[in-house]
């Protein structure tokens, strides 16, 4: 058995094209496109990357964007008083706050910037109300890359209702609104994570299986039930050479990348994963490629609601 391939890209521009007539809709009631307000804080190499792909992203879809930057050794009160601004600012519909924070800004420094941002301008979903909208299957908005793993589980025409999906990974952000949005497709959802107990045996259960852990090449084929869906939501960088020799031992081509750059990546899902499983997102190009298409589908639907 060769696991198909899930292609994430597809997907989201499919999800971009859809968006180009809502676009053109909301600039003829609002007299501008929807627009997303970015805060980035730092200096953060990867951040940098993921905000650069927002900003050109919504640029080709027509939208208006405005990246604020902050310098690292800027402090909780200037960044909560820049997303009180954005919160006042009629031009905007999004509020984005990019992830991580600098460590600097304390402990709890991400869950206090999500409590203060607008629930109608949460596009990222990250809010307390937000997650509260989630779970009671209420408007609002989902956060981007569960949000964007139904989107292609539906296109694909992945069969939820009556299956059970096991969701590896409890985080706020992904593991837990996924279990929810799985839930409201009418599966039956396991939630599982560092603390259970034989975890390969339970995640065989699922008929769907979501990796969101962060783990390079976590989940083998031992977890996996025959011909069952298996989404890769982890984006790893692999850099030490007997870690790439590790995982890709029987793949050549990738290790041919490592050699090249010096690093290559990996999702939580090893790719030997392909071999028992009947479908599969890859990385790249599954999961990563529908969080920014969901982030612009959440802008453009709140600049919607606005225009009501």
């Amino acid at each position: 058995m060769t696991a198909t391939l899930l292609d994430g890209k597809a997907v989201a521009q499919q999800i971009r094209d859809e968006l180009t007539s809502r676009v053109a809709n909301v600039k003829k009631k609002l007299g501008r496109p929807p627009a997303l307000a970015i805060v980035l804080v730092g200096d953060d190499p990867a951040s940098e990357v993921y905000v650069r792909n927002k900003l050109k992203t919504a640029e080709d879809a027509g939208m208006g964007v405005h990246l604020e930057r902050l310098p690292g050794a800027t402090t909780l009160a200037d960044v909560l008083s820049v997303v009180e601004r954005f919160n006042h600012d009629a031009r905007f519909d999004g509020i984005l706050v990019q992830s991580p924070l600098p460590k600097t800004l304390g402990k709890d420094a991400e869950q206090q910037v999500f409590d203060l941002i607008d629930p109608a301008k949460d596009v990222d979903g990250f809010s307390p109300i937000s997650a509260g909208r989630v779970v009671q299957n209420r408007e609002g908005f989902a956060p981007c890359t569960p949000a964007g793993v139904i989107e292609l589980l539906v296109r694909a025409k992945i069969q939820t209702e009556g299956k059970h999906a096991v969701v590896i990974g409890r985080s706020d952000i992904v593991g837990k609104p996924m279990a929810a949005l799985l839930l409201h497709k009418n599966a039956t959802v396991t939630i599982c994570h560092s603390r259970t107990r034989d975890l390969p045996a339970m995640a065989r259960e699922g008929d769907i299986l979501v990796a969101a852990i962060g783990r390079a090449a976590f989940v083998t084929p031992e977890f996996v039930k025959p011909g069952a869906v298996v989404i890769d939501v982890g984006i790893n960088s692999v850099t030490k050479l007997e870690d790439a020799q590790r995982i890709f031992a029987r793949y050549p081509d990738r290790l041919e990348v490592f050699r090249k750059r010096g690093s290559v990546l990996v999702g939580d899902v090893h790719p030997d994963v392909a071999a028992t499983a009947g479908a599969l997102t890859p990385v790249p190009g599954g999961v990563g490629p529908l969080t920014i298409a969901m982030l612009m589908a959440n802008t453009v639907r709140a600049a919607e609601l606005r225009s009501r």
